[in-house]
């Protein structure tokens, strides 16, 4: 059997800048908005809950800004020159936050615990046709086809490795331990205070010499926006992720001293919104009517006054920031006459629909106030259903919706981050992230799973640009925003972001400057 190395990465465990400026402890606030449902990673991927768990929980790699992998739990990696075998050396010496051995079996249960808890990775591990562990630090995966954007989708949250001896044998949904979560990260598990803080401290037994630097974190609960902003201006808190504040604080808050900020760390997740209409029932049924939606938003202004400008309005469903990215496709500018037209073409007889906003703070409900007008000055008649988070989740989950905003994470790739809201292999009651709208078009799941394992890039792009025209065609949801969340911190935290993941990834890195 041929079996050639195509390429081996090895790289230095600690590439932190300024190393001999660097000091350790001291205690690190930051504001995490709204409340997360829960931690466990493997069954909850809201953003909140990938900002906190990612200190907790790690992945097999890590990615820096130009989407490239780096070592986590696996200290190197090789794929097999047909891209068949991927093999992955992990570190040695690497125990959960419970003192129990990591091994190679974590990663094989990790697998089978995630095929039905988590649409990403059971997308990307559908090229998958075994995961052998030969011996506690080597996992072998062998795919059924060469599936080049496979070596994407090993971070935390793609991949959060569980611990087996922990949820082997167990239900996992109700598993006692989902509430006090083990990993293997810089950080463990300390309290969560529910609606006041959760509180992570130093990991000292983590594989990495001299990581994490910062002794304690907090991430702190302030449902409120303004006592957000307020808490950062008097120090209670030094870091605002992207999305803690609303849009018309940041300028503020950035000229203030000793305050910088950044939009790096968003690299691999190119966040795109969009609302799901439900293709199912209802108006939201009729591809006219979906049409109609579409030319009924004034996209530009909710860019321009909603979001402050941080943000691009997107063409379709695939982020200009992500790979295979095509303009070429049905435009919907701003046109309510056309809008009113296919909504008489229809017959549509003033049904209402209920609009779920997303329940992260005020600019996601002005942003349904908008979305509200748009629609009613056409003639559709609009019923705002609003619902904490919790009840967001359970009601995306069940289909129990018309229209639903949201945004979802690209991760540099469409057969990753996209197919999954589109395919009909996706539609899967009980989960918020993947093809919760219902559409289905077998000709184009063809397309997107020829798209995933063609190797040359040129037909990839070829296959891809058919489906983004066809996609927008039948707009089976509507397109909002490429969004840009800058993130507020004092210029005293170091190292803050080093990855295209960002303050998800793990703050193993970041230094306080005392």
């Amino acid at each position: 059997m041929k079996h050639l190395k195509m390429t081996t990465f090895l790289v230095a465990a600690m590439l932190a800048t300024g190393a001999a400026a660097q000091q350790d402890g001291g205690r690190l606030d930051l504001i995490v908005q709204p409340e997360p449902p829960g931690l466990m990673l493997g069954l909850v991927q809201n953003g909140p809950t990938q900002m906190v768990a990612g200190q907790i929980y790690e992945g097999l790699l890590r990615y820096n800004t130009d989407l490239e992998p780096q070592p986590s739990l696996a200290k190197s990696w090789e794929i097999a020159e047909d891209g068949m075998t991927y093999t992955f050396n992990l570190n040695e010496g690497v125990t959960w936050h419970d003192g129990e051995p990591f091994s190679s079996a974590d990663v094989v249960f990790t697998t089978k615990f995630l095929q039905d808890n988590h649409a990403r990775f059971r997308a990307a591990f559908s090229h998958v046709e075994s995961v052998e562990a030969p011996d506690a630090n080597t996992v072998v995966i062998k795919m059924k086809e060469p599936y080049g954007p496979f070596i994407n989708a090993f971070e935390a949250g793609s991949m959060p490795i569980v611990p087996a001896h922990i949820y082997e044998g167990t239900d996992y949904a109700t598993n006692e331990m989902n509430a006090t979560p083990i990993g293997t990260g810089p950080y463990k598990f300390v309290e969560w205070s529910k609606g006041s803080y959760i509180h992570l401290t130093k990991n000292d037994d983590y594989y990495m010499d001299g990581l994490p630097h910062i002794e304690d974190l907090y991430y702190r609960v302030v449902p409120d926006a303004a006592s957000r902003a307020v808490a950062f201006e008097t120090g209670e808190v030094s870091v605002l992720p992207g999305g803690a504040v609303e849009n018309w604080d940041v300028k503020r808050l950035t000229e203030m001293d000793g305050v910088c900020s950044t939009s790096d760390g968003w690299e691999f997740f190119a966040p795109h919104a969009w609302m799901w209409l439900n293709n199912r029932e209802g108006p939201t049924s009729d591809k006219r009517f979906r049409q109609a939606v579409m030319y009924a938003l004034d996209r530009e202004f909710v860019k321009d006054v909603v979001w402050n400008g941080f943000g691009t309005v997107p063409t379709g469903p695939v982020s200009s920031k992500t790979n295979f990215y095509t303009d070429d496709v049905p435009q919907y500018p701003h046109d309510p006459d056309k809008a009113k037209e296919l909504l008489a073409e229809m017959g549509y007889d003033g049904t209402p629909v209920r609009v779920l906003p997303l329940p992260y703070g005020e600019t996601w409900q002005r942003w349904a106030e908008a979305v509200k007008q748009n629609l009613e000055e056409v003639g559709i008649t609009v019923d705002i259903d609003s619902a904490d988070v919790a009840g967001w989740n359970e009601k995306t989950a069940n289909w129990d919706y018309d229209m639903a905003f949201t945004y979802l994470y690209q991760y540099g790739d469409p057969a990753l981050g996209v197919a999954r809201n589109y395919t009909a292999d996706q539609i899967k009651k009980g989960s918020p992230w993947n093809n919760v709208e219902g559409y289905e078009n077998p000709e184009l799941d063809k397309k997107w799973a020829a798209a995933a394992i063609e190797p040359d890039n040129a037909k990839r792009q070829e296959l891809y640009t058919e489906i983004q025209q066809q996609i927008v065609e039948d707009v089976p949801v509507a397109w909002l925003l490429e969004i840009e969340f800058p993130t507020i911190y004092r210029c005293n935290v170091k190292n803050l972001i080093t990855t295209g993941i960002g303050l998800n990834d793990g703050l193993r890195d970041a230094w306080i400057e005392q």
